[in-house]
């Protein structure tokens, strides 16, 4: 009997200059669903200073800090827990790499080469990581339960026991 490999979460923000843009959202969001993924949860908000500050804190010695904090608190941002096989590699490869320009002659066909507009304003933020994944999403969804999600829902979405509710952009588990 072979075992199944469980789903991974990931965290994905698209930044606030994709939200104030319907095209690159709804763009972005389509990419998600073609790719497999499960919108585990989708929250809309403004992060606060102390959030991205706590966010980003590895990067506060660094010269784009302050733009990046500015940025990012400018208005709304759509963070989603994505779920999958292998989430984290999979969404990363499709945001392309973090500078724009390169990522424009490198992987013309990525996210941030068709959605982001500088380094800062990049489109959108991946974990890299199954630590970042459980860091990050306890700044921005600190709500969400690690435990009820291994327990009770994952088993659920890995059966397909989900619906997808377009108006919420989520997909809910359910039992029947």
């Amino acid at each position: 009997m072979t075992s199944v490999k469980p789903l991974q979460l990931t965290l994905a923000i698209m930044k606030p200059h994709v939200v104030s843009c319907p095209f690159s959202l709804h763009d972005i969001r389509r990419t998600i669903l073609d790719n497999g993924f499960y919108i585990i949860r989708s929250k809309r908000q403004t992060i606060k200073l102390e959030q991205a500050e706590q966010f980003y804190s590895e990067h506060k010695a660094k010269f784009f800090y302050n733009r990046l904090i500015t940025f990012m608190t400018s208005g709304p941002s759509e963070a989603y827990i994505l779920a999958r096989e292998d989430a984290i590699s999979v969404w990363r490869r499709l945001m392309g790499p973090t500078k724009v320009f390169q990522c424009q002659l490198s992987n013309p066909d990525s996210i941030r080469a068709k959605h982001g507009l500088t380094d800062t304003r990049n489109a959108t933020h991946g974990s890299d990581s199954d630590e970042s994944v459980r860091q990050e999403i306890s700044i921005i969804v600190p709500q969400f339960c690690f435990e009820h999600w291994k327990r009770t829902e994952e088993p659920m979405f890995r059966n397909g026991k989900v619906q997808f509710n377009d108006q919420q952009f989520i997909h809910l588990a359910h039992n029947s």
